[in-house]
């Protein structure tokens, strides 16, 4: 039996589907996952992106914060969680997964937000100021709806490696799906590791289709149609330029 039928019958097995003899069974691991992904995503949203509305807005420190908040990037996920399990203790082990999950989400959310407020024509803010809005009104009447795509894109990215990195929670003794990646690792029980691979980018696939959709719903027809002709004229103009240099 090959690994993708050994995958396709671990899934189909009914006894992973539910609780049995207190082994927590695929709906509740992907709840908890989902638990531990919402949460980091919504600390990672609430420090970040009014942060980054502001230095966009303003445009004081803002080569400096988003520098200095990108180094976390470096940051080993992994090695962070432990070292905050080992200083917290293993009680507070979902605080601490949260708090390198949140690490590794306020990079990519400040620097879409402030690259999206940034990116906004000066001539429709200025033009907001010469009719006598105030500086909130201009940033949130005028510069926050046209930020809305490149906001929504570094959320979806954020989410999706947030989703990715949950899976190290297994490691100090919490739930989600990547509990089935390590436990099947440790065990040689590959067709469970397999399949919490499966599990975790299928979940993945599945919150990126939603984010897409409420994107889609929240941001302006006008912004989506001029997104849409400006990636047709990148388009058309790459073009001759990939054709010359094809022939020199």
């Amino acid at each position: 039996m090959s690994i993708f039928e050994q995958v396709i019958a671990w899934l189909t097995d009914p006894a992973h589907w539910t609780n049995t003899l207190g082994t927590p069974g695929i709906p509740q691991r992907l709840l908890e996952h989902l638990q531990y992904t919402a949460l980091a995503v919504l600390a990672s949203a609430v420090v970040a992106i009014p942060l980054g509305m502001w230095i966009g807005h303003t445009g004081r420190g803002g080569t400096f914060v988003v520098g200095v908040v990108n180094s976390f990037r470096a940051v080993p996920e992994l090695g962070l969680v432990i070292l905050l399990v080992l200083s917290f203790g293993i009680v507070h082990a979902v605080s601490a997964l949260t708090i390198a999950l949140v690490v590794l989400g306020i990079p990519v959310l400040l620097a879409g937000t402030y690259a999206g407020i940034r990116n906004v024509d000066r001539s429709v803010v200025d033009a907001a100021r010469g009719v006598g809005m105030t500086e909130w009104e201009i940033l949130l009447k005028v510069e926050l709806p046209n930020a809305l795509p490149l906001i929504f894109g570094a959320l979806r990215a954020a989410t999706l490696q947030i989703i990715a990195t949950v899976s190290i929670a297994a490691q100090v003794a919490l739930g989600g799906l990547g509990r089935y990646v390590i436990d099947g690792f440790a065990f040689r029980e590959f067709d469970q590791m397999a399949a919490g691979a499966v599990l975790i980018a299928a979940l993945a696939i599945a919150v990126e289709a939603l984010l897409t959709g409420v994107q889609w719903l929240v941001v302006s027809p006008g912004l989506r149609k001029t997104r849409a002709r400006a990636s047709r004229a990148t388009t058309r103009t790459d073009r001759p330029a990939v054709a010359s240099a094809t022939e020199s």
